[in-house]
């Protein structure tokens, strides 16, 4: 029998973390799989406030509690997201899994934040002591390493909606969809007046985190299409250098590749 405690508020179970030595679980579809760690669980399927989706000021707030099923299905979740969200397993997972323990695994292979890292989202952790509000660049420490507090719990995700609408997104796998990632990459790009307003791209599964390098995205910032186009070989070759994949099932070289050639194609699709 596994123990556990069973909040029915996130009062309760702020409490209960701060407390006990306790392991969140949500739809525990990535604990399932991983490797045994002592301690009792907290079961966090019967918190409303990690179910809420609202948006406001121009943010929207997802919870941490919300399955990938639930937020495909919600009409709020942006384009973007639902495809990224659509590619993660089989519907059986989807429908137990979480955003918030996508994130709280702490890989680069986690769908949802690759996306995340594109929109430059943000984390609200929380703890009986109060909230802070975190960028996920800076949640992410290292492979399984998180900027989380013992008595911390993650319950929403801050997903800023401006820059959305205009993106290219690939996942690379064994399958299309009842694979882990061997890579992911999401890029922005918005063109206004007939200049570069926004550029982000990022890249999944390659290395202990997402690589999102806003200061080589900034080379485009800025610049009509021509002028990014005079700009394009540099730009790729600042990314050749910040791409230095991990050891994996295939190879650095052939990984590090695809990265470019996808890299290139995104570029190529907006004229660059």
């Amino acid at each position: 029998m596994v123990n556990g405690f069973h909040p029915t508020s996130l009062q309760e179970a702020l409490a209960i973390r701060s407390q006990n030595n306790v392991i969140p679980y949500a739809g525990g579809t990535d604990l399932m799989i991983g490797e045994h760690r002592p301690g009792s669980y907290l079961f966090l399927h019967g918190v409303p406030e990690l179910k809420r989706v609202y948006q406001e000021d121009g943010v929207l707030h997802l919870g941490a509690g919300c399955t990938f099923t639930e937020l495909l299905e919600h009409p709020l979740t942006p384009p973007l997201l639902k495809e990224a969200l659509a590619q993660i397993a089989a519907p059986a997972i989807r429908n137990e899994g979480t955003i918030g323990g996508n994130i709280g695994n702490g890989s680069a292979k986690a769908d949802s934040a690759l996306v995340f890292f594109a929109a430059d989202a943000s984390l609200k952790l929380e703890s009986v002591s109060g909230a802070r509000i975190l960028p996920i660049r800076d949640f992410y420490l290292g492979r399984k390493k998180l900027a989380l507090q013992a008595d911390e719990l993650i319950t929403e995700v801050l997903l800023p909606l401006r820059w959305l609408e205009s993106y290219v997104y690939q996942k690379i796998g064994a399958r299309n969809a009842l694979a882990i990632s061997r890579i992911s990459f999401a890029g922005l790009l918005a063109v206004e007046n007939g200049v570069i307003a926004h550029a982000a791209v990022t890249f999944g599964a390659i290395s202990d985190v997402v690589i999102r390098r806003a200061d080589i995205d900034s080379m485009l910032v800025g610049r009509t299409i021509a002028e990014a186009r005079a700009l394009k070989e540099a730009y790729l070759a600042a990314y050749s250098e910040a791409i230095v994949p991990t050891r994996g099932r295939v190879s650095a070289e052939y990984r590090k590749t695809v990265c470019l050639n996808l890299l290139h194609d995104f570029l190529e699709q907006f004229g660059v």
